[in-house]
């Protein structure tokens, strides 16, 4: 009942005979508060609306940089497929091996190479001197100390202890990188190996010299890209000693 009454609008005799009718101010209390709870929801709801457009373009941003990085991915992916595809081919192309025979007079120096490369004879050796044959890919490039073969063939007349001598003195230049080991190639042969920028040239790649009775064989790759090649080849040599 106490309650009921508060809300009742009071008469107020504020002179003798007067009366006047006094109403609460609770309304307009009320009314501000509303107003105020209006103003705060408002506020809160921007503020979510705007956390949630943030949150939006970041979402949106992180998955752009992951459909990227997919993107680079599946390509990089594609590129090493292709790659490695396009390598086995060509490997496979290489088959079957074929067979180099040099001169009989010569100690008739024998080895398999790739069907992929052509042989060049430079200087049969019929009248004597050196031997010499370039190997490639495709087509013997234009020979000089700057042009790349897979391989240099000579035959040299001249005694192994000389040649290494050669290599030797290249090796004692300040500038040199040439190093050189003791290796065994073919079925059981000693040979000397020298790693490299090659004398004469700015290539690096790999010297093999061996004597074959009087004589000393050099085999010469002028980049290491035929270094898998020029193994398997070195491991197929046999000669007439």
């Amino acid at each position: 009942m106490d309650n009921q009454n508060s809300q009742i609008p009071q008469v107020v005799m504020s002179q003798p005979g007067q009366a006047t009718v006094e109403v609460p101010e609770e309304k307009d209390t009320v009314g501000l508060i509303k107003t105020i709870a209006i103003i705060v929801l408002s506020l809160i709801a921007v503020t979510f609306i705007g956390l949630f457009v943030w949150m939006l373009l970041q979402y949106n941003g992180a998955r752009s940089d992951v459909e990227g990085e997919i993107a680079v991915a599946v390509a990089e992916a594609k590129d090493e497929q292709a790659m490695k595809l396009e390598s086995e081919f060509l490997e496979r192309e290489k088959n079957p091996y074929k067979t180099f025979s040099g001169p009989a007079d010569y100690g008739q120096l024998t080895f398999e190479y790739p069907k992929t490369w052509s042989v060049y004879v430079a200087a049969d050796a019929a009248k004597g001197g050196d031997y010499a044959a370039y190997f490639n890919p495709g087509q013997v490039d234009t020979v000089s100390n700057d042009t790349i073969n897979a391989l240099r063939l000579t035959i040299r007349d001249k005694a192994f202890e000389a040649v290494a001598a050669e290599y030797q003195k290249e090796m004692d230049r300040k500038d040199s990188n040439l190093k050189m080991e003791s290796v065994t190639i073919g079925n059981g042969v000693t040979a000397n190996r020298y790693t490299g920028t090659i004398p004469g040239s700015e290539l690096s790649g790999y010297i093999v010299i061996f004597k074959i009775r009087d004589k000393t064989a050099v085999l010469q790759t002028d980049s290491v890209v035929f270094a898998e090649d020029f193994n398997k080849l070195l491991s197929t040599i046999v000669f007439n000693a």
